[in-house]
């Protein structure tokens, strides 16, 4: 299945530089799916170091691994800028053949695997996401399925959207909105999102609290790539209130300890409360309409869609129906 090498303007790839350079036969001996898995990790982290870490990889050695490429093929794949790389013209042309090449290798090896008695399934969840709501679904899983692995891979919404349509991944849970072209999305259920507040706080003796308590609060909020930042921005938004924001984290358990510390206050979701046993922090509802957030699935219908990946999805959704009220809907 892997005849056709990668081609520019109808010309191999390796011949149109080896046409250049005098070493055809070099270059695709060399040339390694283990470089390409590489090169396309940096190309879509666009930093060596972001890059390094999602493959568990030292810097220098994947930067040794991207400069022996580049010198396979006789011209540099990136422009090095002082914090990011940005891809040459020659590296566009390579990043495109290169994920075709590595989904044709996916999607061969789920095929065998689809055929073989274990299977395998690469599933993505945002970080306000995945330790909360993904180890007991998984063990549970892993109860009815002990022949499948379920490889998990934890990123932002807007990687997970790229990583599932380029075919790196099976399936993301994530949080709506998703704005994403060819890409199937199912909702799961709603959860609310509450109020946290330090032990001792004013607010504590007040059960349910109002919107309004919270404007001018010191406030303790999600980076902006986290899309939870923006279901609470969008919910203070639109009740024309206003807390100051005064550290900006990037895990949602280090948030709830700087709660505890006495930094601020913030909004978690549900999940995360039902996990936390800590008592020096308080939980509370909102009173009339309390902000939630919807959380969805998402697959790539064009993609080869294993048995077990069916099965994982009809398995959420027997989960969520158990566990949820008002689960069921689609967008």
């Amino acid at each position: 299945m892997l005849q056709h090498p990668p081609r520019v303007h109808g010309i191999p790839l390796t011949l149109a530089t080896g046409l250049q350079h005098g070493y055809i036969s070099g270059v695709k001996n060399e040339l390694d799916f283990q470089q390409l898995e590489q090169f396309v990790a940096v190309a879509r982290a666009g930093n060596f170091t972001r890059a390094a870490g999602e493959l568990n990889l030292s810097q220098s050695a994947l930067s040794r691994s991207i400069k022996k490429l580049e010198d396979q093929l006789g011209q540099p794949l990136f422009e090095r800028k002082p914090r990011e790389v940005v891809l040459t013209d020659l590296g566009e042309l390579l990043h495109e053949r290169a994920r075709e090449i590595l989904k044709l290798v996916e999607d061969t090896c789920s095929e065998l695997s689809e055929a073989s008695r274990h299977g395998r399934i690469r599933l993505g969840a945002i970080p306000t996401i995945a330790p909360y709501f993904l180890p007991s679904l998984l063990r549970n899983f892993r109860e009815k399925h002990p022949e499948v692995s379920v490889i998990v891979q934890e990123d932002t919404t807007d990687n997970l959207i790229k990583r599932c349509s380029h075919g790196e991944i099976d399936l993301a849970i994530l949080a709506l909105p998703i704005i994403a072209k060819y890409l199937e999305i199912e909702r799961l259920f709603d959860e609310e999102l509450l109020l946290v507040i330090p032990e001792g706080h004013p607010l504590a003796t007040t059960k349910n609290v109002t919107v309004e308590k919270i404007d001018e609060q010191p406030f303790i909020m999600l980076n902006e790539a986290h899309c939870l930042s923006d279901n609470i921005s969008s919910f203070c938004r639109t009740r024309s209130v206003q807390p100051v924001t005064v550290e900006r984290i990037n895990q949602l358990a280090t948030v709830q300890e700087l709660v505890s510390l006495g930094h601020g206050v913030s909004i978690i979701p549900e999940m995360a409360r039902a996990l936390d046993k800590d008592p020096g922090r308080i939980y509370r509802s909102f009173t009339a309409d309390s902000p939630v957030r919807s959380v969805a699935m998402m697959w790539n219908p064009y993609r080869f869609q294993s048995r077990w990946v069916k099965a994982l999805r009809e398995f959420l959704r027997d989960e969520v129906s158990r566990n949820y009220e008002d689960s069921k809907g689609s967008t």
